[in-house]
């Protein structure tokens, strides 16, 4: 399961990273614009994976069970919540064009950032949510292959049409955000039509249905979609603390567009990992459901050990290669020289920050959503924005990239987070391991 995953994931952080590659054609304040809509787009990233989350779990459960009732409501109320989606992001991309002049340190790029803000959050809502409810009946039928394909779909369309509006059409920031939103029409599509021939295949089997009825559907999901969700949003917010301290130094624009890259190169190195955790829910649902606790374990293990095999591999190519990247996604000099040293940081902070991802799913394999809140509260609350300030003020003394200094700072908050994090699952198990308490 995780291998495709792995594929998806890593074409959906493409899909992102195609954005700003064609930003890069336009100059540093239409990257630094792309920088500034991060906390954002998180914030619509945790829905979607709140939502999916909490479906994919119940909509497993039920159609193992065969509760066919269950399966409708589930459907159902996820639909209802889609529905409430779409103007509630309408509105947050209105808030982009609005608070623009606020978050952006100079005006050109509160300009760039009001369109690229305003047109990617207002357009995707009527596009990514959609998509929650194809998305996770397939992961539910085991096929996550067919995620990978409507990851590729949706960014094969995003680089086709960033080219056409970008070198043809020549409509700058505004052509890449409408691109991403007309690209994520690709995967929606492929997606439905994936999910429907599933619904297909297993209503035409005729098992017999059992009997059963929930009767707080929503309930069931906001249970791990609420704790998942958060998780995100507190995501987000550490992501603004950075940007707003960036904002501030010296050089601001060029910091700002040198952590938009940093930021995405790292989501696509750490993209296995993630991978891996979602693969990681199912798997231990099962595992737990067949009171294979050291199957879990055994899991964990070689999870853990395929990453630190990626990383051995990932390390020396990126330290390599950083120079040339950085000086294909900008012109300035002093971009440049903020960014090669934080690129070369990133597997460092991507192996830290491994466990963190890894061990939090094995909470929900177990209907257990508080401790990867509370974890996440730790990690993006307490210890994010401090953490950050020391890395920056030590980055001045030192005379080298702020955007290395925060991505110090950063590691460092993972780090006490990660071991939280190994502790607490490392307890979870041995309690579970004991037969009268896991009963």
């Amino acid at each position: 399961m995780t291998g495709p995953l792995v594929v998806s994931f890593w074409m959906r952080a493409l899909f992102s990273f195609v954005d700003t590659y064609y930003a890069s054609f336009l100059g540093d304040a239409s990257v630094a614009a792309i920088g500034l809509s991060y906390p954002f787009e998180l914030i619509m990233i945790a829905v979607w994976v709140g939502l999916s989350t909490g479906l994919t779990s119940t909509f497993s459960r039920a159609m193992g069970a065969r509760e066919e009732t269950k399966l409708r409501q589930y459907l159902d109320a996820t639909w209802r919540l889609v529905l409430l989606c779409t103007p509630a992001f309408t509105l947050v991309g209105a808030g982009c064009w609005m608070f623009a002049d606020r978050l952006a340190p100079d005006a050109e790029v509160a300009r760039e950032f009001a369109i690229f803000g305003t047109t990617l959050i207002a357009g995707s809502a009527f596009t990514m949510f959609w998509s929650v409810i194809p998305d996770s009946i397939v992961k539910a039928h085991g096929d996550t292959r067919a995620t990978m394909w409507a990851g590729i779909w949706s960014n094969v369309l995003n680089v086709i049409f960033n080219t056409i509006f970008t070198f043809v059409f020549h409509w700058g920031i505004f052509g890449i955000a409408f691109s991403t939103v007309l690209g994520r029409f690709g995967g929606l599509i492929y997606a439905l039509r994936k999910a429907a021939a599933h619904e297909r295949t297993r209503k035409e089997r005729g098992e017999p249905a059992v009997s059963g009825f929930d009767p707080h559907p929503c309930g069931a999901i906001f249970a791990l979609a609420v704790p998942s969700a958060l998780s995100y949003v507190l995501m987000a917010g550490e992501t603004g603390v950075v940007n707003e301290l960036l904002r501030r130094v010296e050089h601001g624009k060029e910091a700002l567009a040198a952590y938009a890259v940093y930021y995405r190169v790292f989501s696509f190195v750490a993209m296995p990992a993630i991978a891996a955790s979602v693969a990681m829910l199912p798997f231990a649902a099962r595992q737990f459901g067949a009171r294979d606790v050291p199957g879990v374990k055994a899991g964990l293990r070689e999870a853990h050990t395929a990453g630190l095999v990626y990383i051995a591999v990932a390390a020396p190519i990126l330290f390599l290669t950083a120079g040339p990247l950085a000086h294909q996604l900008t012109t300035s000099p002093v971009t440049v020289s903020f960014l090669v040293p934080a690129l070369r940081w990133i597997p460092v902070a991507a192996l830290i920050a491994m466990p963190f991802f890894l061990c939090r799913p094995v909470f929900e394999g177990l209907g257990l959503g508080r401790p990867g809140l509370v974890l996440s509260i730790l990690r993006y609350v307490v210890l994010a924005a401090p953490a950050a300030w020391l890395g920056l003020e030590a980055a001045r003394e030192r005379g080298v990239s702020p955007v290395l200094g925060v991505a110090w700072g950063v590691t460092i908050a993972s780090i006490l987070s990660s071991a939280a994090m190994l502790f607490w699952t490392r307890a979870v198990l041995s309690r579970a391991s004991r037969p009268s308490e896991s009963s």
